[in-house]
């Protein structure tokens, strides 16, 4: 059987992993982290673009309108929250009108269905909060919210199910091919050998090229920050409000997301360092300044957390997918925005192209749909009480701001990819997003995971490396 290797366990890798788990294949997925999701896609706006930004014949266009099709039923598939509830792009000025016009024009040379063009009269009937400011806007129905990394985890669960191997904490130090083979070797001296391997990685799949290609990437981190809300200021927007884009993004967005909170940014700086995901007073000022030209009523106060994340900007302007000039070594790299609405179309042109190179046959028992943790905060009361019934862990509320279970938890932490932290509880099931941000139920969370890996409570993390007790306190001094 021929031996596939991705490396990266983002929305990219794991998309990957799970279109070409179709296919006759020994597929397994490398992350550098402990988790799927730890890079670019837990810091992720969590925007369905429709696709009226991206420049037309590009990829980004391309793989962007064939990706926000694709969401409708892929929801239903892999079971993760999805909400098609369009976008307005916001134009303060008469001066600014022909830019306006000409994003319309470009989003209809890109295929992009359902645009039209508002007077700020109309934007204000359907949101009535948005800026007076606004003279005009573009309305994209087709434009979605989505939860990024709960649609990584979903895509990963599936690939699982359908026989591909992710292997955690394993960063990749070098990459050689003997014969036809290629090996990658990790830090810790292990070697893993493919006939094709597949590059995911991401801000750094830039290096990885770089170690067996002749041909050049160069990836730029960008980072963006971000302000998310409590629930109560859910109201204030219903669509994705964008601001008029400049070279350096889609600007200041405020959005309401899948859960019901609003989250306001993303900034857009490139930085030096590819792990700096710092939040910086600079960057929080400005997401704060910039979204009140969009909705004047936010309130500081019912900021809940704030973080930032960085994309990979490849000095390119476009995605790199395909072929190295080392042949079975295979670029999807670049992958900013639109890339999580792009990931499912790039995923099946991926596992296709694949597929022909390696003449692979397709599965006839490939497993389609993948079923969520029941979250327990939706369900009718007549619903509650089946699953407590089934399972009495049900009936027992842990966190008590997203009203989260204990069954959802042990359920997350015990399914395929399964929560080895504090921070992957809290991505499968909402424990710990509410307003006092696990204030109350981190203890217990911790204790359910020390539990259920077989582990001593001191050795829970947050999330990788990062440890959360050090020790038992007696008499004023800590013990360990």
């Amino acid at each position: 059987m021929r031996k596939v290797l991705i490396i990266g366990a983002g929305i990219v890798g794991c998309s990957v992993a799970r279109e070409l788990s179709r296919y006759g294949a020994e597929i397994t997925v490398l992350e550098k982290f402990n988790d799927v999701s730890c890079g670019t896609t837990k810091a992720n706006s969590g925007i369905v673009h429709a696709g009226f930004d991206a420049k037309p014949n590009t990829k980004k266009a391309k793989f962007n309108l064939l990706g926000n099709a694709m969401f409708d039923k892929l929801a239903k598939e892999l079971d993760f929250p999805f909400k098609r509830n369009g976008a307005l792009v916001l134009c303060f000025s008469e001066e600014d009108l022909p830019n306006l016009y000409d994003l319309y024009q470009r989003g209809v040379a890109n295929g992009v269905e359902e645009l039209q063009t508002l007077t700020g009269e109309q934007v204000r009937e359907i949101e009535p909060h948005v800026s007076k400011e606004v003279v005009a806007a573009l309305w994209a129905k087709t434009s979605g919210i989505v939860s990024p990394y709960e649609m990584a985890i979903a895509y990963a669960e599936n690939a699982a199910a359908n026989g591909v191997k992710f292997i955690f904490e394993k960063t990749v130090e070098k990459i050689a091919k003997k014969g036809k083979i290629w090996q990658v070797s990790t830090q810790d001296g292990a070697i893993y050998e493919a006939d094709m391997v597949i590059n995911c990685a991401g801000i750094h799949a830039d290096e990885l090229n770089n170690m067996v290609s002749d041909k050049k990437i160069e990836i730029i981190p960008r980072k963006g920050e971000y302000m998310l809300y409590d629930k109560t200021c859910g109201y204030l927007a219903q669509r994705t409000i964008f601001q008029m884009p400049s070279k350096m993004g889609k600007g200041i967005l405020v959005a309401p997301t899948t859960h019901g909170n609003l989250i306001t940014g993303p900034t857009a700086n490139d930085v030096d360092s590819k792990d700096d995901i710092n939040t910086s007073f600079d960057g929080l000022k400005e997401v704060w300044e910039k979204s009140l030209f969009s909705v004047p009523s936010l309130n500081k106060k019912y900021v809940i957390t704030q973080f930032s994340g960085t994309r990979a900007h490849s000095t390119s302007g476009d995605f790199v997918i395909g072929m190295s000039d080392k042949r079975g070594f295979y670029n999807v790299a670049g992958i900013e925005s639109p890339g999580l609405t792009s990931a499912p179309a790039i995923a099946v042109y991926v596992a296709e192209d694949v597929a022909h190179i390696l003449a692979l046959d397709r599965k006839t028992d490939f497993i389609a749909t993948r079923k969520g943790i029941p979250h327990f905060a939706t369900m009718s009361d007549t619903e509650r009480q089946k699953l407590i019934a089934k399972n009495p862990l049900y009936g027992k509320v842990v966190c008590r701001c997203e009203v989260v279970t204990e069954g959802e938890i042990v359920d997350s932490i015990n399914r395929p990819v399964g929560a080895k932290d504090v921070d992957g509880v809290k991505r499968r099931t909402r424990a710990g997003m509410g307003k006092c941000q696990s204030g109350f139920c981190m203890e217990s969370v911790m204790e359910i995971l020390a539990r259920e890996l077989g582990i001593p409570f001191e050795d829970v993390l947050k999330s990788q490396g990062g440890k959360i007790v050090i020790g038992k306190a007696k008499n004023g001094k800590v013990e360990g």
